[in-house]
């Protein structure tokens, strides 16, 4: 009993605080210039002034329709969930060129991911999209990456900027704040640890 009663003050801290947080950060920001309704996509937004690296939800076959109309050549999907030949098949039947760099909900990317990540955006011939299922957490993540290591944002300016969009895990916010130029780390294991406590009914809830 107490240690139930010990862990739903850990996740109402944790959980319901991060979720004021967003909502806070999202009344007080506004949506960066460019920001635009797409049919198919939720959250579609610009990540950089130049327009070179966008972000938002996983796309309908209709939104995949819509990158390619805008001039899209290429997205990122970071879900790491199983997919149907279908939805696999989207980016491709659209005729879009699509990278799979896999990241766990609520987890945080390899310093090989960014990498990678970083060079699609930078020998793209054009625009591109990068994705995860909601288009928040682990997106946001990844965007913070591109953002601290072009010298676009702080890290503090990127952690705004995802939680304007919603709330990203303990462990990507300890993550985007502590991107470096040079620096792409996963957090450490006692932040981890919490993170995913705090995090498991989201996650659970989300298998059904």
């Amino acid at each position: 009993m107490a240690l139930g009663l010990c862990y739903l003050a850990l996740w109402a801290t944790g959980a319901l605080g991060i979720v004021a947080l967003s909502y806070w950060t999202r009344e007080q920001t506004p949506p960066p210039e460019g920001t635009r309704s797409v049919r198919g996509i939720h959250h579609f937004q610009p990540v950089d002034a130049a327009g070179d690296l966008w972000r938002g939800a996983a796309p309908s076959p209709e939104g995949y329709r819509e990158l390619a109309r805008l001039g899209f050549s290429a997205v990122v999907d970071l879900r790491a969930e199983d997919l149907s030949a279908a939805q696999l098949a989207g980016p491709h039947k659209a005729g879009l060129d699509v990278v799979r760099l896999p990241v766990r909900d609520g987890q945080t990317p390899t310093p090989y991911q960014v990498r990678r990540f970083l060079g699609v955006v930078g020998t793209a011939p054009g625009p591109v999209f990068v994705h995860c299922g909601a288009g928040v957490g682990r997106t946001g993540t990844m965007a913070a990456a591109y953002l601290v290591q072009a010298g676009q944002k702080s890290p503090s300016s990127a952690v705004r900027r995802n939680l304007a969009v919603g709330p990203p895990s303990i462990e990507q916010i300890y993550y985007a704040l502590s991107l470096g130029p040079s620096r792409a780390e996963q957090p450490p294991l006692p932040v981890v640890a919490v993170s995913r406590l705090v995090d498991a009914p989201r996650r659970m809830w989300s298998w059904f």
